[in-house]
């Protein structure tokens, strides 16, 4: 379903299926790849303790900011900025999620794992697939869990 600035928002079943992958706890820290709308930003916030969600394109991210707050939901914080940097300074994060499809798996994005977080993402070109990645005592370790199609995770930022 179209948003606007040429972006759509995920498949109901698959918001839910990505948000299931995370093994959320009420005491998780999320970081949000993408916040689009705000429809998953909404959902994360609902069933966790914070959410950081970050977003290329500023309109959008201004949309969804008065959006979420319209919600009255207090415990999310987004910004403008380039997804494939994650947020550094709101790291560590025990999940992350990202809703859209870069070729590999951002090597900033693990980094900002948590010990024992989980990191859900599409990843791929023209095949993609839906992966967990897991931080366990230093090391990673990916599933691939589903053929899916996202829009590509887009590089950099855009006013």
């Amino acid at each position: 379903m179209p948003i606007g600035q040429g972006q759509t928002i995920s498949q109901p079943y698959m918001v839910a299926r990505m948000t299931e992958l995370l093994e959320l706890t009420p005491q998780s820290r999320v970081l949000e790849i993408g916040t689009g709308s705000g429809y998953q930003t909404a959902i994360l916030a609902h069933l966790v303790q914070h959410v950081c969600s970050v977003e290329r394109i500023k309109g959008l991210q201004w949309q969804a900011r008065r959006r979420l707050k319209n919600l009255d939901l207090h415990n999310v914080s987004t910004r403008h900025g380039d997804g494939w940097q994650g947020w550094q300074a709101r790291a560590p994060f025990d999940a992350i999620i990202v809703t859209a499809a870069p070729p590999e798996i951002p090597t900033a994005l693990m980094t900002q794992l948590d010990e024992g977080g989980i990191l859900v993402l599409p990843v791929g070109e023209e095949h993609q697939y839906l992966k967990r990645v897991r931080r366990r005592g230093g090391e990673f370790i990916i599933d691939t869990v589903e053929a899916v199609r996202f829009v590509p995770l887009v590089k950099g930022e855009l006013a």
